[in-house]
């Protein structure tokens, strides 16, 4: 029978956990599949008790597309708190298809590599996976929901929110071992196992889930392929502070700052982007930032034009658009973020002398990663005085909401490339912050 609802709506050393949990006790949950108290580190005797929600995304979908279904995960946490304690445990990064650097470790990447986990933590409570494992008392995840459309698909008529526990439409990744376990990719950690499995057609927003989730009696649990659920409020106050939440690590914005005093004479001061610690304090009115005094530039190649999209401009036809902007804002340096590849790359330097690009030596690429490198890019672009973006990328996409969440004019921040051809180029919709 179909649940419905209608709903409106780094690594943390073993002292430090010790000293803030010291005075919980461990759950006897904490204590299943074999372990015992003489077995679990101290920070998992000292943990609180609390539940842990999981959760991961299709292999194939990208690093922005990921930041967007943690805002939407985000939202359910807070609907979860409004019952019970609750942690999200954020998912190690790792194994992504644009990653295609050779010969560098990319799994098992924590967040705190990417994004300033205390500032996440400012806005819902979150953990690192291996903090899991400690508190948790071993690397078992109790349940395990693959979401999954429906298969008779979406009928026409009334929109209507709702789960079903269903077969499996499609086989899902997960697979026994000798004790009955199930393994699976889990982020690159092994030694990680699942004991139940179950897929779940669902209809809805991220918080259709919750009651399904606060009547189950498992401790930890796991929401597989959650681009399946959509935001419970796209574009507003919630939205925007599980946004302005994801801070960028320090040491990434350091990069891309001393880039831009280098090589594009850009600081803070002179371009009005003045930037607080604490996301709290960010609320800039559109229209302060001015940005630096170059043109920042994201040309998505590689599979967009594999598909043969035809609103994706050829190398000339982008390199045209680039003259005339630069002409009509009187700048003399273009940034240009890319995927291209490395005949591209050569067209466009050939082209487009004005260009500046961040190209990391391989130390850098090893210590910053795949990931680092492309928030380094997005964080440049977002400090431009203008900037033009490619159609219906996530990347793009989250540049808008940097440069929306620093005060630029929406003029100078929602615009696209056209394809060579295309008859309509409708530019990107501005969803304005709201506080």
């Amino acid at each position: 029978m179909a649940l419905r609802w209608s709903w409106g709506f780094l690594r943390l050393s073993p002292v430090l956990v010790f000293l803030v949990l010291a005075a919980a006790q461990a759950p006897f949950e904490a204590f299943q599949a074999g372990h015992s108290a003489s077995s679990l580190p101290a920070a998992a005797v000292a943990a609180p008790f609390r539940r842990y929600l999981l959760y991961d995304v299709n292999p194939p979908e990208g690093f922005n597309l990921r930041r967007d279904v943690f805002i939407r995960i985000a939202s359910l946490l807070k609907t979860l708190l409004k019952t019970e304690a609750w942690v999200l445990v954020l998912p190690p990064w790792g194994r992504l298809y644009h990653w295609q650097t050779p010969k560098i470790h990319q799994v098992q990447i924590p967040w705190s590599k990417f994004f300033d986990v205390t500032s996440l933590n400012k806005n819902i409570h979150v953990i690192e996976y291996e903090q899991f494992l400690a508190e948790s008392g071993g690397p078992f995840i109790d349940e395990i929901y693959v979401l999954q459309n429906y298969a008779e698909g979406w009928k026409e008529g009334t929109w209507e929110e709702k789960i079903d526990k269903r077969p499996c439409i499609d086989q899902h990744m997960y697979s026994t071992d000798k004790d009955k376990y199930y393994r699976g990719w889990f982020w690159g950690y092994e030694e990680t196992r699942g004991l139940k499995v179950v897929c779940l057609s669902v209809q809805g927003s991220a918080s259709v889930v919750a009651p399904l989730l606060l009547n189950s009696s498992s401790r930890s649990v796991m929401l597989d392929r959650a681009e399946h659920l959509l935001h419970d409020h796209y574009g507003g106050k919630d939205y925007w502070n599980t946004r302005r939440s994801m801070v960028f690590a320090k040491h990434l914005r350091v990069v891309g700052d001393m880039f831009r005093a280098k090589y594009l004479n850009s600081s803070d001061e002179k371009d009005r982007t003045w930037y607080s610690e604490d996301w709290r304090n960010m609320k800039v009115k559109l229209g302060t930032a001015t940005g630096g005094p170059y043109l920042g530039v994201h040309l998505r190649r590689k599979d967009f034009i594999w598909g043969h999209r035809s609103d994706v401009p050829s190398i000339q036809g982008a390199v045209k658009k680039i003259h005339n902007l630069l002409k009509l804002y009187k700048l003399e340096k273009v940034f240009v973020a890319t995927d291209a590849i490395m005949q591209e790359v050569e067209q466009l330097k050939a082209l487009l002398p004005e260009m500046v690009r961040f190209e990391p030596t391989w130390e850098e690429m090893d210590l910053y990663k795949d990931g680092g490198i492309a928030i380094i890019d997005q964080w440049i672009c977002a400090h431009a005085r203008y900037f033009i973006g490619t159609s219906v990328s996530t990347f793009s996409f989250r540049i808008h909401e940097e440069r929306e969440i620093l005060g630029f004019d929406p003029k100078t921040t929602y615009n696209r490339f056209c394809g060579d051809d295309e008859k309509t180029c409708e530019q990107p919709t501005h969803w304005k912050i709201e506080y």
